[in-house]
């Protein structure tokens, strides 16, 4: 039975490492082609390891556009719509997790419902509130679609849940207010969930490519995403720059992932098993 169970603990991981092999050999080429010259990058049967490597193509991607415009919007983008969704996600599942009140099983239903409504049905209204509140082309109307999250409410409600309400009641004995509560019981309580929360939410909106498209008229306000586009319509043939910009837009992905790995695994272990 023992020989059983290795041969398939085997067949189990070889079977992964083939598909983390073939899931990053676009990456790995594509890091490859970064600092290839266009005629390599081109060649056939291809090369893996770059013959004649250049980092000038990192530099031709910042020569031709504002990339570094593009990459300070995405970032203050994301700084926005992680704060907000933090605050607002705890919050709302505080209350959700540890208040009574009248209608919260359906507010909250109400809530969890919007995750089924497409975000290409409410594209017009949210388009048509920008225009009116004047904050098209900016970043905060880049960024407004996302502040709130119910996803992110339903995780964080999910792990407040699993807080001993003991603690709460304990602090309320003490004459803590409720803000206090929140600010000294419930947050460093939740400091893996809120982790594994603003991982996700960098991903989404980093990546986030249809709202900035339309809320974005100039380079005031465009995000790497859209500047990547940009860049690939006026120079499509150049597949080396191209490559270069890739590599740029997803650093900082790799980045926070890298940072954060562990608080993420263990945010969302604790959710998912407690919930």
């Amino acid at each position: 039975m023992k020989g059983a169970d290795y041969v398939l603990k085997v067949l189990v991981y070889f079977s992964l490492a083939i598909g983390v092999v073939i899931m990053l050999l676009p990456l790995v080429w594509m890091f490859s082609a970064s600092f290839k010259p266009l005629g390599e990058v081109m060649r056939t049967p291809p090369t893996w390891i770059p013959l004649q490597p250049t980092v000038n193509n990192y530099k031709e991607v910042f020569r031709q556009v504002p990339f570094a415009k593009y990459y300070l919007n995405s970032v203050i983008v994301a700084i926005i719509v992680i704060g907000s969704v933090l605050i607002t996600s705890s919050l709302a599942a505080y209350v959700f997790a540890k208040f009574e009140f009248p209608g919260k099983q359906i507010w909250f239903f109400l809530i969890l419902s919007s995750l089924m409504v497409p975000f290409q049905v409410r594209m017009i209204p949210l388009y048509r509130i920008s225009v009116s509140m004047g904050i098209t082309d900016t970043l905060f109307g880049v960024s407004f679609p996302w502040l709130v999250d119910a996803f992110g409410i339903f995780l964080m409600r999910q792990f407040i849940i699993t807080i001993p309400t003991e603690l709460i009641e304990v602090a309320r004995i003490d004459g803590a207010s409720e803000p206090l509560i929140f600010w000294r019981v419930i947050l460093p309580n939740c400091k893996q969930a809120l982790s594994a929360l603003a991982i996700f939410t960098f991903a989404w909106n980093w990546e986030e490519f249809l709202w900035p498209l339309i809320a974005s008229n100039s380079n005031a306000s465009r995000t790497i995403p859209i500047g990547l586009q940009s860049f690939a319509e006026q120079y499509g043939s150049n597949v080396h720059w191209q490559m270069a910009g890739a590599v740029v837009a997803i650093v900082p992905l790799l980045l926070v992932f890298m940072l954060l790995e562990k608080q993420f695994v263990e945010g969302i272990t604790m959710t998912g098993l407690k919930g």
